[in-house]
């Protein structure tokens, strides 16, 4: 009797742990569909055929494109990153990386540029307003903290975002004199806006 109690627990650590995996398989390829071709561009089929699944586990584990879209909206923004940011150096290593190749972090770009196709459809920007505002916003409105908070993170996230988008229209790295006067006037400019 314990012995078939135990293979029958073990079996379903077994069907849970492939659940996890076809689950996160159909969130990646969601995610890279969506950013080359937006939601309207993007299609199950070749989300699910890239996750190597049937399409209709995209309907099991996330009730159709829409939820399939959301999810990867929240998976793509991170707010655990927020709380690694080292505050003492937080303006220098951002205005460092913001001067660097758009492509040295393939992973953060990718999910920008999902951010971006979010951005400019009317049938996902509402579901993006709704993520930035719960993962992005809230967290470096937390981070930030002190007097005019709120008012200091809606600049910091437009800064942010801002430079992020010529980063990648840039497409390579800032060298000598430029990056060095953008490194240090893109550093007093973060940091004008975590001081308090």
């Amino acid at each position: 009797m314990t012995c078939a109690l135990t293979l029958a627990s073990d079996r379903k650590t077994v069907r849970k742990r492939d659940a996890d995996a076809t689950r996160a398989a159909i969130l990646e390829a969601a995610k890279s569909h969506f950013a080359k071709s937006g939601y309207n561009g993007a299609f199950l089929r070749d989300i699910a055929s890239d996750a190597g699944v049937d399409a209709a586990l995209i309907n099991r584990y996330f009730g159709g494109k829409d939820g399939l879209f959301a999810a990867a909206l929240k998976d793509s923004i991170r707010p655990d990153r927020v709380h690694e940011w080292n505050r003492e150096t937080f303006a220098h290593d951002m205005a460092k990386m913001m001067a660097g190749h758009a492509h040295e972090n393939v992973e953060r770009t990718h999910a920008f540029q999902f951010l971006l196709q979010a951005a400019t459809s009317p049938a996902t920007a509402p579901l993006l307003n709704v993520a930035v505002q719960e993962r992005f916003m809230r967290p470096i409105r937390d981070w930030i903290g002190g007097p005019d908070g709120d008012a200091r993170a809606r600049i910091f996230a437009s800064v942010f975002i801002g430079l992020l988008c010529e980063r990648l229209i840039r497409d390579e790295p800032l060298e000598g004199k430029e990056r060095k006067v953008f490194i240090e006037r893109t550093a007093a400019l973060f940091q004008s806006l975590l001081d308090t």
